[in-house]
């Protein structure tokens, strides 16, 4: 069994916005030389994103605006959690929405993806550094 971890960080210079990584983890997939395996890429912070879709402008665009819509940010002083002096309620939910972590077999040393799938992170309280874990295991 053969095993990679690697550590990636983001730093989005907006609130909100959506980057494509696919590159980054097919990468990570030759680095590991895993050819029947799994990867596992986790967002490691509570305001943000890993999750699979299509690379569609409109799509993302689709996001920005249904998230918004079920967690608006402003007004700040609709969340009790934003009594603590923090102004990302919001973000915590678009989060949970849009969930944590993904999966995705790798076959043949690469990942095995169906039609239009990409990797993304999704930012919902940026202008700060934030990591994502990359685990890859297999033989």
């Amino acid at each position: 069994m053969n095993s990679l971890t690697e550590y990636m960080t983001f730093n989005v210079q907006s609130r909100r916005g959506f980057v494509n990584i696919t590159p980054d983890i097919r990468k990570l997939v030759d680095k590991s030389k895993v050819k029947e395996g799994l990867c596992l890429v986790n967002a490691m912070h509570i305001t943000a994103s890993v999750f699979i879709n299509d690379n569609e402008g409109g799509l993302l665009h689709d996001y920005e605006k249904w998230l918004e819509e079920l967690a608006p940010h402003a007004p700040v002083d609709q969340y009790k959690h934003n009594d603590t002096g923090e102004d990302n309620a919001d973000a915590h939910l678009k989060r949970q929405v849009m969930g944590r972590e993904v999966v995705v077999a790798i076959t043949n040393g690469e990942l095995d993806f169906g039609p239009w799938e990409q990797i993304f992170y999704g930012e919902f309280d940026g202008k700060r550094p934030k990591r994502v874990l990359v685990k890859i295991i297999g033989e």
